[in-house]
């Protein structure tokens, strides 16, 4: 998608967006816009409706915009449009951008035009949306000059285009070994440094809680390290992501839900799409990722309830449950990341717990941290784009829960309840008391149901969240 700034539409002829806010529905005074008068019995404005009219061969879509916006909503409505008016859509497209519009409303409605270019269907013979055409061109009106706020809007969609397909495409096609090729390959573009230590590397530099996750799999597990170093750079920080990218629970396989383990690698996907959209976007900060990718399968070398297992950290592990793997190889992944770059601050991101889902639902992350300054500033990064957090607490008091009579630590609390908790307290003990880390649990929101398929897909959650962070430090 290319972007074209243009005065007016005298001589144009496609389909014209043209976004509206919300008078009333006893308005006598219509909606008026290049010779068109709607009246407020049809269209009035109001939030996700629309109204198309067609006139001197263009299509006119009036888009109902609501009488307040956040991002996260106008990104949607425009996405709406997008995907469920594609056979309006041609290669001449103008968008009008309303004068009270801002960089970020603007960056929110292109987002959403081309996430809204998105199909489940990828083993499916579908046509190519029109937006996706090579000589595609978005046109907008507009008194101000939004180009830069576009061409940003498309790198931040593009990289949650991509984090969808990670997380949506089936388990026989990412597997550990293509995240570890799709990262090498997207280093080499965007200019981040890529470094991956397979079975025996891994193995050689003590990453044993992370080796024994992926025992049971044919598939070789993948420690994938990635350096994005700007030059002067002020600022370091640290970023772990899941890469379970298959959970069958190991021997204590699971009973319910297995069909959507697919997505366990979130979290990973997550941070691999941050890493594009940071180096695309040249941000002036020094970021370090590491994703541990490895399969949780199930066959005579998988590791046992009961085992009790190393760690990169020194620490060992009695397992109570191989289904409370995810924690196992961020173990390692965040020691690993602490250890050897010593960053600033450190975050990571994983569908940990089920717990999380029945505390805060499907509407934001579980945020943990005992750096109330970090916490602020994920929040309020998260607020601004509508990748909501929320802080769960890493009291003292629940470090018994994880606390094992025969090894240092052990990877499950074994009660009902506080899971994601006692979970954030295990990453915890591998943080080396970090003085600014934090968990973000995203098992509710990062994979789900909406509007824009029949079944459960990825959100992309992350991506934007932690590129906003870093942008606003």
């Amino acid at each position: 998608m290319k972007i074209k700034k243009i005065q007016n539409l005298d001589n144009f002829t496609g389909t014209i967006l043209i976004p509206v806010f919300e008078t009333t529905a006893k308005s006598i005074v219509p909606i008026e816009y290049n010779e068109i008068s709607v009246y407020s019995q049809v269209f009035y404005g109001k939030k996700d409706t629309h109204y198309i009219i067609e006139k001197s061969d263009s299509t006119h879509i009036f888009i109902g915009l609501g009488k307040e916006l956040d991002y996260k909503a106008l990104k949607t409505i425009f996405r709406r449009i997008a995907a469920k008016q594609k056979d309006v859509f041609g290669k001449n497209v103008a968008l009008v951008v309303p004068e009270s519009f801002n960089n970020n409303q603007v960056e929110a409605a292109v987002s959403g035009l081309l996430l809204g270019t998105y199909n489940l269907g990828h083993y499916k013979k579908t046509e190519l949306h029109p937006f996706l055409n090579a000589d595609f061109e978005l046109n907008y009106i507009a008194k101000t000059d939004f180009g830069e706020t576009m061409e940003k809007a498309l790198k931040i969609a593009n990289a949650q285009l991509e984090t969808f397909a990670l997380v949506d495409l089936p388990p026989n096609r990412i597997t550990p070994e293509y995240l570890a090729n799709w990262t090498t390959e997207t280093g080499k573009k965007h200019g981040f440094d890529v470094t991956v230590y397979g079975r025996e590397k891994s193995a050689e530099i003590g990453l044993h809680s992370f080796l024994s996750v992926g025992k049971g799999s044919a598939r070789e597990p993948q420690f994938i390290i990635m350096e994005y170093k700007p030059e002067g750079a002020k600022k370091h920080i640290g970023l772990v992501g899941k890469g379970i990218t298959f959970d069958t629970g190991g021997l204590n396989i699971k009973v319910a839900g297995m069909v959507q383990m697919k997505c366990d690698m979130a979290g990973a996907a997550a941070v691999l799409g941050a890493m594009k959209l940071i180096s695309d976007l040249k941000l002036p900060v020094q970021v370090t990722a590491i994703v541990p990718a490895c399969e949780n399968s199930v066959d005579a070398q998988s590791f046992l309830p009961s085992d009790v297992i190393q760690s990169y950290a020194g620490h060992s592990i009695e397992i109570i449950d191989t289904d409370a793997e995810g924690r196992l190889i961020l173990a390692d992944g965040l020691s690993y990341l602490i250890k050897n770059y010593k960053p600033d601050t450190v975050v990571d991101l994983a569908t940990l717990t089920g717990s999380v889902v029945g505390t805060l639902g499907y509407e934001c992350a579980g945020l943990f941290t005992n750096n109330e300054d970090l916490s602020k500033r994920l929040r309020d990064a998260g607020d601004k784009i509508g990748e909501r957090l929320w802080q769960l607490p890493l009291w003292d008091a629940y470090t018994p829960d994880i606390e094992s009579e025969i090894a240092d630590v052990k990877n499950y609390s074994g009660k009902p309840v506080a899971g994601a908790i006692s979970a954030a307290k295990f990453l915890e003990f591998f943080t080396e008391k970090h003085t600014s880390w934090a968990h973000l649990d995203i098992a509710g929101v990062a994979f789900g149901d909406d509007e824009f398929a029949k079944t459960k897909h990825a959100t992309a959650y992350g991506v934007h969240l932690i590129t906003n962070f870093i942008e606003r430090l």
